[in-house]
């Protein structure tokens, strides 16, 4: 279970044995069933997640009732609402499980601690967070700038493993199309090959 997240930990920094494990001392495993909220907009996000097992849904309701999703975290991805979490305040995001799923989660006081105890893991996080930045600066500017068919398309090839198991309901809203407009490129695509 701490090999994956170590693995993904590693990616950015090093820790020794010991660190390694005083810090994955301060994470407590969940499971959540599908379909099983692991946060509700407007609850406070006391959270930051590690995803070992299984799919989550990060998504908003707007005032339409119209669910917009904003990424989508599976094994070996990092989750959370990072403006509550941060902030304390109430989320304007959900978060669903998609299949059965394990996360591994550590609250914000014992992040503090590591951040004070393990000044190398507050390099992680600043690390990770600047990743975030650019995948969602990259992702608004596909947004404005590429036709649905091409945020589609490039959907499938930067996601293959991910479009598999998705439904087209989740895909399209994570798109801002409706599922009707997804069936209908869909159609168009398969029609060129």
């Amino acid at each position: 279970m701490y090999q994956s997240l170590r693995e993904n930990i590693e990616k950015h920094i090093h820790l020794s044995d010991e660190e390694f494990t005083s810090f994955t001392g301060l994470f407590k495993l969940k499971t959540f069933d599908k379909k099983e909220m692991l946060l509700r907009q407007g609850e406070v996000c006391r959270f930051e997640g590690f995803v070992i097992k299984g799919i989550f849904r990060v998504f908003h309701v707007d005032l339409n009732g119209n669910e917009q999703v904003l990424y989508f975290a599976l094994e070996n991805w990092w989750i959370t609402d990072i403006d509550s979490f941060s902030n304390g305040l109430p989320s304007q995001l959900s978060i669903e499980a998609l299949e059965d799923s394990e996360v591994l989660l550590i609250s914000k006081s014992d992040k503090e601690y590591a951040y004070a105890h393990f000044p190398i893991v507050e390099k992680l996080f600043r690390i990770m967070t600047q990743k975030t930045h650019v995948a969602l600066q990259r992702r608004m500017i596909d947004n404005l700038s590429k036709t649905a068919d091409q945020r589609y398309l490039d959907f499938i090839a930067k996601y293959p493993i991910l479009y598999q198991r998705l439904s087209n309901l989740h895909i399209a809203a994570y798109l801002g199309i409706s599922h009707e407009f997804l069936s209908k490129i869909r159609r168009k695509l398969a029609g060129k090959n």
